[in-house]
């Protein structure tokens, strides 16, 4: 990634790697999730877990739970292991759903982008 600068392009972050608080890579980040009304990113849906692509489950990070590590190339999250395998599960309408998001930002103990 260009580290010159502050600004970034979505295509440039779909496939950032994110990595644990002990820096060690958990998965990497799919594609953004972002407001309609504020324009301001909500989410990023990681890639989690299986083995060279089989099995991989998609994990909508809330985006105020990473920061970028100019030495990693890629964004750092302190959401633990326990966290990102016990959050609620994925259903058809994840994206559209409040009740869906109000349990995945309490589970992950932080307020909800709307906030």
């Amino acid at each position: 990634m260009d580290t010159d600068t502050n600004l970034i392009t979505t295509d440039r972050v779909n496939g950032a790697n994110v990595y644990g608080a002990d820096r060690e890579k958990i998965g990497h980040i799919d594609h953004l999730l972002i407001d309609k009304p504020s324009g301001n990113v909500a989410y990023a849906v990681m890639n989690y877990g299986g083995f060279l692509g089989m099995g991989a489950e998609e994990h909508p990070l809330p985006w105020k739970s990473l920061r970028y590590d100019r030495e990693l190339d890629g964004y750092v999250t302190n959401l633990t292991n326990d966290q990102l395998t016990g959050a609620p599960e994925r259903s058809e309408d994840w994206n559209r759903n409040r009740d869906y998001e109000t349990r995945l930002h309490d589970h992950y103990g932080m307020p909800g982008y709307w906030a």
